[in-house]
């Protein structure tokens, strides 16, 4: 059985990060996007990163632009981007593929961790969120249009257990 400390995505820099750094900890997940609708979600992302990093919570983004080419830059633009327009100082990976022939792996586990609706294992659209426990599980997928203040409760008690 496979938990997300199995994973490496790359940085923005280019280097490779093993998951398992964030062994013990409950991790948000999410496909970001610049010029998206749910772009200003980033705020929100970075609100929860504030209020609950030092209790464990680390956000991870992953941009992607395969939906409706909303995050054509490159990852030194997006990073750009994200720190002068919404202050964001959670780590964000290099921009990846989430669904097809070239999703990164750890996108194509959390999809068949927790599907979507009627079981679909592709992502819908930017900012689908995914949150894993402290064991490396995933707990749930939440909807793009699931604002990242309405999963507090659930990250609450994902930091609690």
């Amino acid at each position: 059985m496979s938990t997300l400390y199995d994973f490496d995505a790359l940085r923005m820099d280019g280097k490779t990060i093993a998951l398992e750094k964030f062994k013990g900890q409950v991790l948000l997940i999410v496909n970001t996007a610049s010029r998206c609708g749910f772009t200003p979600q980033f705020a929100g992302l970075e609100k929860l990163h504030e209020d609950y990093g030092e209790k464990g919570l680390v956000v991870l983004g992953f941009p992607c632009n395969q939906f409706g080419a909303q995050d054509p830059g490159s990852d030194e633009e997006i990073a750009t981007f994200c720190q002068t327009n919404y202050g964001v100082s959670f780590p964000m990976m290099s921009k990846i593929d989430v669904n097809g022939p070239h999703a990164t792996p750890l996108y194509r586990w959390l999809t068949a961790e927790a599907p979507g609706l009627l079981g679909s294992r592709m992502i819908k659209w930017n900012f689908t969120k995914f949150l894993v426990g402290r064991d490396g599980a995933v707990i749930h997928r939440y909807a793009p249009t699931d604002t990242p203040a309405s999963l507090k409760r659930d990250i609450e008690a994902a930091l609690a257990a």
